[in-house]
């Protein structure tokens, strides 16, 4: 029941954030859309695992996002440099890297995916068991990966670190 509660609060938050109608008809929609897609999915978002770990998890992705936002926006600065840089071409050096991924849990291995293909110049490619295949437009954005992002998603959503 927490986890349909926490679901529920997480879709509304967005709701009333991405839609930007705060009438009477467009709340009641978020409230009847959100209630149904907490009842119906709320084991996506709160993944197995103890019963305790979904307020964690919660907590987690909450001081996790400010720094993938921070991430995405520096990132988007960096490959906007490239773009507008009259020899693009000598700075652009794409590459397809793999490496292993120490996370374990379902839902960490895709917040990694997921955080590596929102941030401008990488792209998440496959996912196959523990192997993460990646397009990165630049050297110092393959040299980067997993690094960091893959450090705090594990603090943010693996159990036992």
């Amino acid at each position: 029941m927490k986890a349909k509660i926490a679901t529920f609060a997480v879709m509304m938050f967005f709701w009333v954030v991405l839609s930007g109608m705060f009438d009477a008809f467009h709340l009641t929609l978020g409230v009847v859309c959100c209630l149904l897609i907490a009842h119906f999915s709320h084991d996506l978002l709160f993944y197995g695992g103890e019963q305790q770990a979904w307020g964690r998890g919660l907590v987690g992705v909450i001081t996790y996002l400010p720094w993938l936002f921070y991430q995405i926006v520096i990132a988007n600065l960096q490959v906007a440099y490239i773009v507008l840089h009259p020899r693009m071409l000598e700075l652009i050096d794409p590459r397809i890297i793999r490496f292993k991924t120490t996370l374990k849990r379902p839902i960490s291995k895709v917040t990694l995916a997921q955080s590596i293909t929102l941030t401008p110049g990488t792209n998440t490619v496959s996912i196959h068991g523990d192997e993460f295949t990646v397009y990165a437009l630049t050297a110092v954005a393959s040299d980067s990966l997993p690094g960091e992002m893959e450090a705090r998603v594990a603090r943010a959503l693996e159990s036992n670190t």
